[in-house]
């Protein structure tokens, strides 16, 4: 079968098509596309830490970190350093292989950097991938944070640009774009999905896909979410998702971005076992793993491990980085220099 080939060009009536598409084919469709690119039975696990809770001066009406609404939630300050890192050795001890740290932040601080850069280095000297979620970004902040080996940002753009004013006012989507332009052009990977059951339509379900996969470059990691309606935030009564409306966002993410990882993503405690295997097989490969997502629930690790066991599905493995590869390439040619030496020396001997 031929490989799609990776478009930038979707048009509205080709992704609403594929939305409306029955059930059976469209994961027919996506299955086949995903056999292409993947390991059919990996899927990608990463933690997710909460590094700075709460207090956000941002008005996101799905948040309960937004400091516009009275969730209950405890703030807190930018943990310490070593905490973060004890945090992300627990997360590689139960399977992860990549860390993610968020701050409830509209934009990291000049005084706060430092420490984040700090947290960068550490994590991946655990040998984990890292992945940060700071909010919008200047240039300098990206190339500080790609300097000390960020490999991916995550910035959402929660939905499509039709539809954003209704759930944000405090950040336009051009700053969205732009911070991942920022990122993109340091050389650092992209994280950037949406949010499904905050009241948009299936145009704007459309609209949001077609702004992720008409990007220079498609998002190497895909996350959708589904709404965590928490007490106190303007979504907390939104009407729920259909499941199989959920599966079908996911199976046309893969079909469009065919190389990206889509992962599903919150809202999963909610999910039966039933509809996360369905979302496996139209196409999700990545998930978040541990006992809490930012601020809240996510299925335990061990029943995660349980419902893979069953499924036949294996964590993926850590994928090394260039410059490690680079760096192994040098030190196997500097062992084979040396073993060829004490070869001629015994032969000479």
């Amino acid at each position: 079968m031929t490989a799609p080939v990776t478009r930038h060009d979707w048009t509205p009536s080709e992704v609403l098509g594929l939305l409306r598409q029955p059930f059976n084919d469209l994961l027919f469709q996506a299955q086949n596309v995903h056999r292409q690119h993947f390991d059919a039975n990996r899927v990608q696990v990463s933690t997710l830490l909460s590094i700075k809770t709460g207090a956000c001066p941002e008005d996101c009406k799905y948040c309960p970190q937004s400091g516009h609404y009275n969730t209950g939630l405890d703030k807190e300050k930018l943990m310490q350093v070593q905490k973060v890192l004890d945090e992300a050795a627990a997360a590689k001890a139960i399977g992860a292989t990549r860390f993610c740290m968020g701050a409830a932040w509209k934009h990291p601080s000049d005084k706060d950097m430092p420490y984040v850069l700090q947290m960068v280095r550490g994590v991946r000297e655990l040998g984990l991938e890292t992945c940060m979620t700071l909010g919008k970004l200047t240039q300098e902040q990206t190339a500080a944070l790609a300097d000390a080996g960020l490999d991916y940002y995550n910035h959402n753009l929660d939905t499509s640009p039709e539809f954003y004013g209704n759930i944000i006012t405090t950040r336009t989507y051009s700053e969205r774009l732009q911070t991942l332009s920022y990122v993109r052009d340091a050389g650092m990977k992209i994280c950037s999905g949406g949010i499904l059951g905050m009241g948009e339509s299936l145009e704007d379900r459309a609209g949001l896909l077609i702004q992720l996969a008409n990007l220079p470059e498609h998002p190497e990691s895909v996350p959708i979410n589904m709404l965590v309606k928490v007490a106190g935030t303007p979504l907390e009564n939104a009407e729920d998702v259909d499941p199989f409306d959920f599966i079908r966002m996911l199976a046309v993410a893969r079909i469009m971005m065919p190389r990206s990882h889509v992962r599903l993503s919150a809202g999963r405690e909610q999910m039966s076992e039933q509809t996360q295997a369905l979302a496996f097989l139209a196409g999700a490969n990545s998930i978040f793993y541990g006992d809490r997502l930012l601020t809240t629930a996510n299925p335990q690790a061990d029943k995660d491990m349980r419902l893979f066991q069953r499924l036949g599905i294996k964590p993926e493995e850590r994928q090394e980085h260039d410059d490690e590869v680079h760096q192994a390439a040098i030190e196997q040619a500097l062992i084979e220099q040396r073993d060829s030496a004490l070869f001629t020396n015994a032969a000479a001997g």
